[in-house]
């Protein structure tokens, strides 16, 4: 009798769009760390403000090529990032950008995680941007996480101790997971190639 191989671990790379030390979408993105699944890999992004500026004369041979070979390695995103002015954060659109003729981007399952429902700007407009640049939107696109609000710096202990974010957080690792195995039943050209 033939055992069945086990199911490659999803890795998942953790992108967080806010640069401030306390930062409440990586404290989000340290908790779902902790309450990633057995099959899950969760990696860390490169911080994004070691990126320049995006500049197109450069994409051929971008000066900050480590983005790019995490992307390229993962199966799928998780992306925290804030709302700027009712905008997505420069360091998380400058990312974009250097990720957009990026062939390994296209299709790449993401799930976005909004920490503050009230930031619906942001949320939308990267969305937005990341359907047009082709990827695979999981969640109905977003999760909003219920994240409790306790006083001082934000405590991803106390955040992964929370059965809400727990529950959410739970249904964003189940949303990438199921979208990876849609693209492969149905032969989508996915990345990494295996």
């Amino acid at each position: 009798m033939t055992i069945p191989a086990a199911p490659a671990a999803l890795r998942v790379l953790a992108v967080c769009g806010s640069l401030r030390r306390a930062s409440v979408n990586a404290a989000l993105l340290r908790a779902s760390r902790r309450l990633a699944p057995a099959d899950v890999e969760l990696a860390d992004a490169p911080s994004l403000g070691t990126l320049p500026p995006f500049n197109p004369d450069l994409d051929g041979a971008p000066p900050a090529p480590v983005l790019r070979e995490a992307v390229g390695r993962a199966d799928a995103l998780l992306v925290a990032s804030p709302e700027y002015a009712h905008g997505v954060s420069g360091v998380m659109k400058n990312a974009l950008d250097w990720l957009v003729s990026f062939e390994p981007f296209i299709y790449k399952p993401v799930a976005v995680l909004n920490a503050a429902a009230r930031a619906h700007h942001a949320d939308d407009a990267l969305r937005e941007t990341l359907r047009t640049m082709s990827a695979a939107l999981v969640g109905a696109g977003s999760f909003v996480v219920p994240l409790p609000r306790p006083a001082g710096e934000p405590d991803d202990a106390a955040f992964a101790a929370d059965a809400g974010v727990a529950a959410t957080l739970a249904q964003a690792f189940e949303a990438l997971r199921e979208e990876r195995a849609r693209q492969r039943a149905h032969d989508l050209p996915v990345f990494p190639m295996r």
